[in-house]
């Protein structure tokens, strides 16, 4: 006998009921395409270096890159679940609603605007400066205006102010905020067409590399004694802790198309879907790439590279002079690619937070001729302009990665309480593995935070002020609004 679907809570279905005013425009290419476009960005191309220095062998480089991958599939293997479940608008933001209470969905929606989602777009940004910088040297990060300096943790200091690098970055920001708002159909070419293309250069620089690149000196010093050099101990796992910052920041914002899960066609087969191609897909290449890249440079070519472009560096060997313009050119269409993506979804989360009176109201506003929330993005993109004028953009990347992880985790024992809370809920999908991939995930995502805390305890107790932060914001927001609780979790 099958059992009886348990009604829906009525959060879900005021969520089903505003999601109407979307379109659902995405096909399963479109998604996948979103999930591998908003990871691929820059990283990939230059924190090979900082790993490289901080593992400091060749093998340990390829299993930082290796277990970050494993990671990262086995997280988008158990959000399939939950994704499939309850694909509204704001994904990872109604699942930790659902699964374990608005307090713990605001405090993600909270930390995602004031840093994850805003900084990670900030840092990208100004990357696609940078690189813009090798065709055009104007572009340059020498501030013509300061705006003040201001005290950071760790004994440092950010300068708040004007450079040609960060204008640019604002104005890059800037127009693709425009073009998301101009509706899906707009966003979602541009997201193919960059994706394509970034994929493409990607794949074509590992081929190049593994071929006629090939380094037989490189390849002898780099795969004779893998792990020569590798900390031990203590050393070791301090080591990796802060070496997987860099990888995983470049493998991060898989989980960006389930906040735009109302926009997709027949959501509980291809949410999942593309959740699994997409970071299956990702994974691959990056470690082909690194691959690729110990095949033409040594080690220590790679742990000093000029300003850590590794992939700029790589393509130098194979091209010669021209390697620096076309590999800064594929770099360029990479991160153009990647702002876009995550443009498009961050918006969709603070309009379904303020859907809850959890955010502006005007947020939660969905265009009736463009079917987008055009206000949602304008306040992303204020935020994010301002964030683009610190220059801080490496402690930006260490607040982002603990506090992602915090959620990670969460969101994992959200999917674990909806098991025991809902368990004749419809799940179109159910997770990979389970219980055991999601536990593993969630001890997995545990471990790295807390070994960020004892390697960088200044930048993650201050991404864990943030995120707790949000407390007395929850309850303040709360008593100007007057909003009732969403459901009863």
């Amino acid at each position: 006998m099958t059992p009886t679907a348990a009604p829906a809570p009525a959060s879900s279905a005021a969520h089903a009921s505003s999601d109407a005013e979307f379109k659902k425009g995405l096909s399963l290419l479109d998604a996948t395409m979103l999930v591998v476009g908003s990871m691929i960005g820059s990283g990939i191309f230059i924190v090979s270096a900082d790993i490289g220095r901080t593992m400091r062998s060749p093998g340990a480089l390829l299993v930082v890159w290796a277990i970050t991958g494993v990671i990262t599939l086995f997280g988008a293997l158990s959000y399939g679940e939950l994704a499939a479940m309850m694909p509204h608008a704001g994904g990872q933001y109604v699942f930790l609603r659902e699964g374990l209470g608005r307090l713990p969905g605001f405090l993600y929606g909270w930390t995602l605007f004031l840093v994850i989602q805003t900084g990670t777009i900030a840092a990208v940004a100004v990357a696609f400066s940078k690189f813009l910088g090798v065709f055009f040297p104007a572009v340059s990060p020498d501030l013509f205006m300061s705006l003040g300096k201001v005290p950071m943790p760790g004994h440092t200091t950010i300068e708040l102010g004007l450079s040609p690098q960060r204008v640019v970055g604002i104005v890059v920001i800037a127009l693709l905020t425009a073009v998301n708002m101009r509706g899906l159909r707009e966003a979602k070419w541009i997201q193919n067409v960059f994706t394509f293309a970034k994929t493409g250069a990607l794949a074509a620089l590992i081929l190049l590399g593994l071929t006629i690149g090939r380094n037989p000196q490189a390849i002898h010093l780099n795969f004779t004694h893998m792990f020569e050099g590798t900390p031990v101990g203590t050393a070791l796992v301090l080591a990796f802790g802060a070496a997987m910052v860099g990888s995983l920041f470049s493998s991060d914002a898989w989980n960006n198309v389930t906040f735009a899960a109302a926009e997709v066609r027949r959501p509980e087969r291809n949410l999942p879907l593309a959740l699994a191609l997409g970071t299956g897909i990702v994974t691959v290449l990056y470690i082909l790439a690194n691959v690729a890249y110990l095949s033409v440079l040594s080690l220590a070519a790679i742990q000093n590279a000029p300003q850590d472009r590794v992939g700029t560096l790589a393509a130098e060997h194979i091209f010669g002079g021209a390697g620096q313009f076309l590999m800064a050119g594929a770099i360029l269409i990479s991160t153009f690619g990647c702002l876009n993506g995550l443009i498009l979804a961050g918006a969709r989360v603070y309009y379904a937070m303020a859907r809850d009176g959890l955010f502006f109201q005007a947020a939660g506003r969905i265009s009736p001729t463009r079917h987008v929330p055009t206000w949602a993005l304008a306040v992303q993109g204020v935020w994010t302009a301002f964030l683009t004028l610190t220059g801080s953009y490496g402690q930006l990347l260490d607040y982002v990665i603990f506090a992602a992880l915090i959620f990670y985790v969460l969101t994992m024992l959200a999917l674990f309480s909806l098991r025991r809370k809902r368990p004749d809920a419809p799940r179109p999908y159910r997770a990979f593995g389970y219980p055991v991939v999601p536990a593993l995930y969630t001890l997995a995502a545990a471990s790295v935070a807390v070994i960020l805390l004892v390697a960088k305890p200044a930048y993650s107790f201050a991404g864990l002020f943030l995120v707790l932060l949000g407390v007395p914001v929850y309850y303040l927001w709360n008593r100007k609004q007057g909003a009732a609780p969403v459901s009863s979790t």
